[in-house]
């Protein structure tokens, strides 16, 4: 059975799994206060370019925006997000449990962009209304689309016009870094606070929370705590960044992916099948026949983006770190064979 179900399902890097495994018996100060915590996030600091700046280890994606968003708003404050965000469509509402409206707003590529913004802060005024504070993006997107260096400036200075905080949900960071020519200062540059992805780029799990905003910093670990986000062995958040963040090995594992993502890409268009989006990143989104797409699910595990009018279904498709090139090619040969019988 072919995989290209997500970029998480394998366990980890080898070079992460040494570490984990030659720093196994050791013994730590919990909660993220080890060495090898302190080592990662000085690392983070350093890439980032921000000396500064408050670095936070939580294990999954959906803690860390539920926990700093629950930590950087008041009660009234709301978040601005585009509607495909995975805080609107994969998180069971889980910011809203802590009291906060997010404002979802359509948008045909993934992207939040400050048109967007100046009309969502015009939409809400007065103490009647959610009071817009956090503009929420994530690089990739949810529809693989990637906001480039001047994009996420045009967004910053949006948001200081419009006194929003610019929060970047980094799950996927090396993948958009590899793709649209951005580096992790850039973040550090434009984003308040911004997440740097481990679970789906090489580690069992965790990200990096990068705070950079001082005024959001004080008081972040008892929120982290409140929200169940300290891990006691925190250790093991440490020793995994620590390894997957030196010799440029982060970078390399997303490169790989996308790599291989243009390689899918490129066969699926010589097919003739039609995509979603254009995607420079490590997710595909092919326009399938129903009946191709019901027939593939024997051969490949997947998932399904939405159904479409005609007879048609837009499937998603993740290269991951470990996929390799026969695994793409394998693909390929399927459907061409699943297509041939359709026409």
């Amino acid at each position: 059975m072919l995989n290209f179900r997500n970029d998480y399902s394998a366990g980890a890097h080898p070079a992460v799994l040494e570490a984990l495994c030659r720093t196994n018996m050791e013994l730590t100060a919990g909660y993220g206060t080890d060495p090898y915590c302190q080592a990662a996030a000085d690392q983070i600091r350093s890439l980032c370019g921000q000396p500064e700046a408050a670095v936070h280890f939580l294990v999954g994606g959906t803690q860390a925006n539920k926990t700093a968003i629950a930590a950087f708003l008041r009660p009234y404050e709301a978040v601005v997000a585009a509607s495909t965000a995975h805080i609107c469509v994969h998180e069971t509402g889980a910011v809203e449990q802590d009291g906060h409206k997010i404002i979802h707003l359509p948008t045909p590529d993934g992207k939040l962009t400050p048109e967007l913004l100046r009309a969502a802060a015009a939409a809400h005024t007065g103490e009647h209304m959610v009071a817009p504070r956090l503009a929420y993006i994530s690089n990739t997107t949810e529809l693989g689309t990637v906001y480039s260096r001047e994009e996420l400036r045009a967004l910053r200075t949006a948001c200081d016009e419009l006194g929003l905080y610019l929060y970047c949900d980094g799950a996927r960071l090396g993948s958009a870094m590899d793709a649209g020519g951005t580096d992790f200062a850039s973040y550090g540059e434009t984003c308040d606070a911004f997440t740097i992805g481990g679970t789906k780029n090489g580690l069992l799990f965790g990200e990096a929370l990068v705070i950079v905003q001082p005024g959001l910093q004080p008081g972040f670990r008892h929120c982290m705590k409140q929200q169940g986000a300290i891990l006691a062995k925190g250790r093991l958040l440490g020793v995994q960044f620590d390894a997957i963040l030196h010799g440029g090995l982060y970078l390399s594992l997303a490169a790989h992916a996308n790599a291989l993502a243009r390689q899918l890409t490129a066969g699926l268009e010589a097919l003739g099948v039609p995509l979603l989006a254009d995607s420079p990143s490590n997710q595909v989104f092919p326009i399938l026949p129903d009946g191709v797409a019901a027939a593939l699910e024997a051969q490949c595990a997947f998932e399904v983006q939405e159904r479409l009018e005609g007879g048609r279904t837009c499937v998603r498709f993740v290269t991951a770190w470990d996929t390799q090139e026969g695994d793409v090619e394998a693909l390929l040969s399927v459907l061409r064979g699943l297509l041939g019988q359709c026409s």
